[in-house]
């Protein structure tokens, strides 16, 4: 399968070669718009399509549209890699992998008591942190302590990856899937939040329980496919974890402090972009500071995390450079027409619903979360408006869509990575997370028919 996917900015460059071409067949047109002297917010006129004189893309504009999308998604792109380099910073102090560790050392023994803790965390992390890939070094501790309890390896790597996904598909504070992709919609960042943080207790609960039952079903000498997976491993010394010390304690601080000051700013002083990016770098710097990280090392973490994100946050200028095609052909809102008309007379929740369900397929060809923002926001966000969906639940559908299926799509990188030094095989894990994946799908649409009904907005 990896070898029959092509690489996403790969995949990206064919579908703005493939829409240039476009432009010299697909006809022309443009609607109307309109903006709110309230919000700033520029909303498409309903029956206002008119074709226009067709504007064919030339070769030499389909590569000028790749460095035209990544000024016009600078900002975003800016954020990515502040938080990318303040989060870095926070890595480096040795906090989250010292309040792992101990969490970890302290229930070894305790048997089920680790598995709500360990997804607890992890699951915050994932919903604050975006964590994917940040997490992989984490995994060996958790299958030692997977086996040390008794468990087997699947329980070991599915307290880390379904923990991390629930909280990443919910992304109350996720910088690089909510925070893009409603920053795409001209939404408030972090806006409705309240809904997100009730599907995050949702999922959890859910993935803790299906997990807790496979554990005991381990106990029972139930689904065993290979008895020597369980017992004690010996491949992790939990003599050697760091204890919490006073610098850790200090880092746990700022970081609590920041998320409160971000959560007034966000609410109370209608912090944008620039204010949140202004805030992540002031609390890496911060960490570092009181973690006792010296000025050449802050930079050269920052530095790394940064450039962790590299992939990502460029990708999300290339995604745009898919829209600035279709301007340059003046098809984007041809296309948008088309759609709607299929979409009119659907009811919304239907309209919504299937939203989710194209997000999810698209993520199987653009792992990238943020990507894929960039990618599909500016289309659904003029869809919602159009079928009367608020823009806030289309992000919700895309949320839902590019999360559920990172726990069991072979095309996503860290999941894939997670599992191999777990020693899992994917179609043994496919096998057995398949219904909870069909769990997760069903609380989602639930979830966003609620969205449509209550208006889930602002707007």
């Amino acid at each position: 399968m990896k070898g029959k996917i092509p690489n996403s900015y790969v995949l990206l460059f064919f579908i703005i070669i493939i829409l240039g071409l476009a432009s010299y067949v697909i006809p022309a047109g443009n609607f109307a718009r309109q903006i709110d002297v309230d919000t700033g917010i520029s909303y498409v006129i309903p029956d206002s399509y008119r074709l226009v004189e067709r504007t064919p893309v030339s070769i030499f504009d389909l590569f000028k549209a790749i460095p035209d999308g990544m000024i016009q998604a600078g900002d975003i792109i800016i954020f990515v890699l502040i938080t990318g380099g303040s989060f870095g910073i926070i890595q480096a102090t040795g906090t989250i992998n010292a309040i792992i560790s101990n969490v970890v050392k302290k229930y070894v023994g305790k048997e089920k008591k680790v598995i709500p803790i360990v997804m607890i965390i992890f699951s915050i992390a994932g919903a604050v942190f975006g964590t994917a890939e940040e997490a992989l070094p984490l995994y060996p501790m958790l299958v030692a302590l997977s086996l040390a309890l008794g468990f087997d390896r699947m329980t070991g790597v599915a307290m880390g990856l379904l923990g991390a996904g629930a909280g990443f598909v919910a992304g109350f504070l996720n910088p690089f899937t909510t925070g893009i992709a409603q920053g795409v919609s001209e939404l408030p960042l972090f806006s409705g939040m309240f809904l997100r943080g009730i599907a995050y207790v949702i999922f959890l609960s859910t993935a803790i329980i299906f997990v807790y039952n496979h554990a005991n079903s381990l106990r029972n000498n139930e689904c065993l496919d290979n008895p020597n997976e369980i017992g004690y491993s010996s491949d992790f010394n939990f003599n050697k974890i760091p204890s919490i010390s006073r610098k850790h304690i200090k880092v746990i601080c700022v970081l609590i402090l920041s998320f409160v000051f971000l959560s007034i700013g966000i609410i109370k002083m209608k912090f944008h972009i620039l204010e949140i990016s202004t805030t992540f770098l002031i609390m890496g710097l911060l960490c570092g500071i009181v973690g006792g990280i010296n000025s050449g090392r802050l930079v050269s973490e920052f530095m790394k995390g940064a450039s962790n994100l590299i992939y990502g946050a460029l990708i999300i200028g290339v995604a745009k450079g898919v829209m600035v095609v279709m301007e340059y052909g003046n098809i984007m809102d041809t296309v948008i027409y088309q759609l709607s008309k299929i979409v009119m007379g659907v009811s919304p929740v239907i309209n919504a619903i299937s939203m989710f369900i194209v997000q999810s397929i698209i993520n199987l060809f653009i792992s990238s979360g943020s990507g894929q923002a960039a990618v599909t926001m500016p289309i659904m966000k003029t869809l919602a408006d159009m079928s009367g969906i608020s823009r806030q639940t289309a992000v919700l559908a895309f949320q839902f869509g590019d999360g559920f299926s990172n726990i069991i799509s072979p095309t996503s990188g860290y999941f894939m990575a997670a599992l191999a030094i777990a020693r899992v095989d994917w179609r043994k894990w496919a096998k057995w997370s398949w219904p909870l994946f069909i769990i997760w799908c069903i609380e989602g649409c639930v979830i966003i028919s609620i969205a449509v009904a209550i208006k889930y907005g602002p707007f």
